[in-house]
C-alpha cells in the first residue's frame, strides 16, 4: 500500500489546516523510515498536539526499531487484533498525518509506474493513523506512526492500482468537520470514520520518479 507520500508543507499548517506550523524541519517526499509531523492527542495532558514521527511504527515492546519496515500501513479490518496494532488501537492512540498528495504503482503498461494521488483542487487533507511510542534501552523516546488502509476494490480512482490480480486499497480520508471527533474517538466509535475515499474530490496522475544520476566518477 502507500509507503510515499507528500507531507503538507509548513505553510499549509495555518492557512489551510488551522494547526500551528510545525517547528522542525521535514523531507517533501516522505518514504518509509522518515519523520514528518502529525496530529495526536497526548495521554498526559489530553491536548491535540502537533508532533514529528517516524513513518513506520514501532511498537513499545519491539526490541529494536527494525519492524518499521513492516508496520508502515495497518489494515483496518485486522487493526485491532494485530500483535502491532492492537495496543495503540485499543489505548486510542489515534492521528492525523497532513498531506497534500501519496503515490501508488500503475501496471497499465505491464510495468510499476509510480502515479500521485490528491485532492481535485490540490489542497492539503488529512490521513487517519496510529501511533505508538517506543523508547530504546537508555530512555530516549521514539513517536511513529502507520497510515489506516481499507479495500478499494471498484473503487474510480484506488481500483487501478497495484499489480493484477492483487487487492486494491486505500489510505483512510478524514474530512475537516470530523478530525477532532477522530483523536477523540473510542475503539467502538473508530469504524465509523473507515470510509472510502470520496472518488468526486480525488483524481491522479502519472508522477514517475526522476532517473537516477549517475556518478561522474
Amino acid at each position: 500500500m502507500c509507503s510515499n507520500y507528500i507531507p503538507a508543507p509548513h505553510a499549509v499548517f495555518t492557512a489551510c489546516l488551522d494547526w500551528p506550523e510545525p517547528t522542525f524541519d521535514y523531507p517533501l517526499d516522505c518514504y518509509v523510515g522518515h519523520r514528518a509531523p502529525i496530529l495526536l492527542k497526548a495521554p498526559d495532558t489530553q491536548q491535540h498536539e502537533l508532533r514529528e514521527a517516524q513513518f513506520g511504527l514501532v511498537p513499545f515492546w519491539s526490541k529494536d526499531t527494525k519492524i518499521y519496515r513492516h508496520t508502515y500501513n495497518a489494515r483496518s479490518e485486522t487493526v485491532s487484533s494485530k500483535p502491532s496494532f492492537r495496543d495503540p488501537w485499543k489505548k486510542r492512540r489515534f492521528a492525523l498525518v497532513p498531506m497534500l498528495g501519496f503515490y501508488e504503482p500503475d501496471y497499465a503498461t505491464g510495468k510499476a509506474v509510480r502515479w500521485r494521488i490528491e485532492r481535485q483542487d490540490r489542497q492539503a487533507f488529512t490521513v487517519a493513523a496510529i501511533w505508538d511510542c517506543w523508547r530504546n534501552p537508555e530512555g530516549m523516546a521514539l513517536t511513529s506512526f502507520s497510515l489506516l488502509t481499507l479495500n478499494a476494490d471498484g473503487h474510480p480512482v484506488m481500483g487501478r492500482f497495484h499489480g493484477p490480480g492483487d487487492e486494491k486499497r486505500s489510505l483512510v480520508i478524514v474530512p475537516p468537520e470530523r478530525r477532532d471527533d477522530w483523536l477523540d474517538a473510542e475503539p467502538r466509535e473508530a469504524p465509523h470514520f473507515l470510509r472510502e475515499m470520496p472518488a468526486d474530490q480525488f483524481t491522479a496522475c502519472p508522477d514517475p520518479r526522476p532517473p537516477r544520476k549517475r556518478s561522474s566518477a
